[in-house]
């Protein structure tokens, strides 16, 4: 997920708690304060890396062609330049390709993981 990305979804996590708490943008308050009026923390983000995370160590587990994708195993011919590692990005976590598939094998290690 591109930083711009990751900017609107925190932008519209914030409306949200607004709309929920009765807010308006002209009563000009800040998200912190919002965040403390609601009694919650920033959310959004962490809840769509964990679900990438949980749906990736199902597919990882599984022999499909989604999974044989990610791994590049597809004959034919490929574009040029570097591998997009788009939606992996996030998700690695400083973890080497290889290691989350290890990792995946064992649904208790995975979990312990995330």
């Amino acid at each position: 997920m591109r930083k711009k990305e990751e900017k609107y979804l925190e932008s519209f996590e914030m409306w949200m708690w607004r709309r929920l708490e009765g807010i308006k943008w002209s009563d000009r308050v800040r998200n912190e304060e919002v965040l403390r009026r609601v009694d919650e923390k920033r959310e959004i983000l962490r809840t769509i890396v964990n679900r990438k995370r949980s749906w990736l160590g199902h597919i990882l587990r599984r022999n499909c062609l989604q999974r044989r994708i990610m791994e590049g195993e597809l004959k034919g011919k490929r574009s040029i330049g570097r591998k997009r590692f788009g939606m992996l990005r996030d998700v690695l976590n400083g973890r080497t390709f290889e290691q989350m598939k290890e990792d995946a094998q064992d649904r208790e290690k995975w979990r312990t993981s995330c």
